[in-house]
């Protein structure tokens, strides 16, 4: 048994030593906000925060998270970044958008106010089929916090 700090609630957890952090959050704890794409850490649609640095839950094992405090979409329910994806229209499909909002809300924590060449940095691990990158650069670019 593992207890997990999510979201800022403690939770009990059973994994095997192969058991991913994508998996429990979706299928033990039914935060499905974090969603499994490639499952290979290729993508960026699993992103969460650990202690506030994106992860990639879908290669991120279990046992490995520890006492580290994990931070999903659902967790950022209120984040000022979320309201900013919508007014920009970079939401499309929305598949890889909690991912998305996750990694920006990191670059956003550490950096207000970032550059064009920070926010393309520190969004190039997230894909987007649809290709909204425009979009979600002036989401990130125009966010109020």
């Amino acid at each position: 048994m593992t207890e997990l700090l999510v979201n800022g609630g403690r939770h009990e957890v059973h994994g095997s030593v192969l058991t991913t952090l994508a998996e429990v959050l979706r299928g033990h704890l039914g935060l499905t906000g974090t969603k499994v794409a490639c499952g290979e850490g290729h993508c960026g649609a699993c992103t969460v925060l650990l202690d506030g640095a994106p992860a990639l839950a879908c290669i991120t094992l279990l046992e490995a998270v520890g006492e580290r405090e994990v931070t999903t979409i659902e967790g950022l329910r209120d984040h000022p970044l979320v309201d900013a994806f919508v007014r920009a229209d970079a939401v499309q499909c929305g598949f890889c958008t909690p991912g998305q909002i996750v990694s920006a809300a990191a670059l956003v924590r550490e950096t207000p106010a970032p550059t064009r060449e920070q926010v393309r940095h520190a969004m190039a691990g997230n894909l987007c089929r649809c290709g909204t990158y425009p979009k979600i650069e002036e989401a990130i670019s125009t966010w109020q916090g």
